[in-house]
């Protein structure tokens, strides 16, 4: 393959594609708007699925690496009334069928795996033109230009190389995610660090939810779930950290104190994540030389898939352009094919998995599938 490669955005699905490349003999320029690989935290636990996030590491050739990631035992989950009686208590079955790892750390491990030079950093998109014959010349904020062969969009919910195919963009799901942490919490907070047990703690009822998982290091690390407009959330001042954990905490008003405490003592800023999604079926024309994958193509509900639906998609649009290393459009049309019919399924069951965890049924619905699951 003779075309250069181009990836808009060091995330885990561009990583991965740029990997795979590499792999092959293949260079792949990556172009990412942060500062440095550093510049910012990248979020907190992912289970990491055999059927798509590991058959992708394992295309990359860091399966055995990614094994020395894993948080073992993170596998367990709990799910609490707010009393914080206990509705179901599953263990870390130990089968390691989804094996939890940090999101950082998995980052890291890709970046590391690619030549030095690979990532371009500080480099954020401002515009893109098309120049025809599937090339597109490309400027960034700091005054730089480049010009691209085959044009990747990995960037995410608002990625700036969608527009050079579909219309779409993201709407809000009606919920937003308040993200915060406790340190050091067996010791500091003992009340919250039993609540949360081993691994993963949700105590949900309709419209709004606390979440947390426990992370290496002792680390609670928690996302509280709220069915509100974005008014509303705009309305608190998130740079006054006191004030927005008591304005979030009000709306858990008689809630079990070990379980409001993984907010009101919460040792980071307050971050106010709004909840958007692409349509399920989301799809574009064939666009010569250029292509989405990940968020960036099929933005859904938080399901736990995301992550691995993004390295998949790396993985498979290597894949096809390695089976056609003459014919990028070929590579890309097959890609493109398998990627909608994968975005309806994965869609519809991300929306089918949100409302079981925040609709009008929960917890009954949430107990009820991961029994079932059982």
């Amino acid at each position: 393959m003779t075309t250069p490669v181009t990836i808009i955005g060091a995330g885990l699905g561009g990583l991965t594609l740029a990997r795979i490349l590499y792999v092959h003999g293949i260079a792949a320029t990556v172009y990412e708007a942060d500062a440095s690989a550093d510049a910012r935290t990248q979020g907190g636990q992912l289970d990491i699925h055999e059927h798509n996030g590991q058959a992708a590491l394992r295309q990359a050739g860091l399966i055995e690496q990614f094994h020395t990631l894993i948080h073992a035992g993170a596998e367990a989950t709990r799910i609490l009334a707010p009393d914080a009686t206990v509705l179901l208590d599953e263990p870390d079955d130990g089968t390691g069928a989804r094996p939890e790892v940090l999101r950082g750390d998995l980052r890291r491990m890709l970046i590391d795996s690619l030549p030095a030079g690979t990532v371009r950093w500080g480099h954020k998109v401002t515009a893109i033109r098309a120049l025809g014959a599937g090339r597109h010349e490309l400027d960034f904020a700091d005054g730089s230009t480049a010009r691209a062969g085959l044009l990747v969009g990995a960037d995410g919910a608002w990625s700036r190389v969608r527009p050079l195919l579909s219309a779409a963009t993201p709407h809000y799901l009606g919920t937003s995610f308040v993200e915060t942490y406790l340190y050091d919490a067996d010791q500091r907070h003992p009340g919250a660090a039993a609540a949360v047990g081993a691994g993963a703690l949700i105590a949900t009822v309709p419209g709004k939810a606390i979440q947390a998982h426990r992370e290496a290091g002792g680390v609670l690390h928690t996302y509280v779930a709220l069915s509100k407009p974005q008014d509303w959330f705009a309305a608190i001042d998130f740079t006054d950290a006191a004030m927005a954990r008591a304005r979030i905490a009000a709306e858990f008003d008689g809630w079990a104190p070990q379980l409001t405490a993984l907010t009101t003592d919460g040792e980071a800023p307050p971050v106010l994540r709004p909840l958007h999604a692409l349509p399920i079926e989301h799809r574009w024309p064939r666009v010569p030389g250029v292509t989405l994958l990940g968020d960036a193509a099929h933005l859904s509900p938080p399901n736990g898939e995301g992550a691995n639906l993004a390295m998949f998609d790396g993985a498979e649009l290597a894949a096809a352009l390695l089976a056609h290393p003459g014919d990028v459009e070929t590579a890309l049309g097959d890609y493109e094919q398998a990627l909608f019919a994968r975005t309806v399924t994965e869609g519809i069951d991300a929306a089918q998995v949100f409302d079981i965890c925040f609709g009008e049924k929960a917890p009954g619905s949430l107990i009820e599938m991961l029994t079932q699951a059982g």
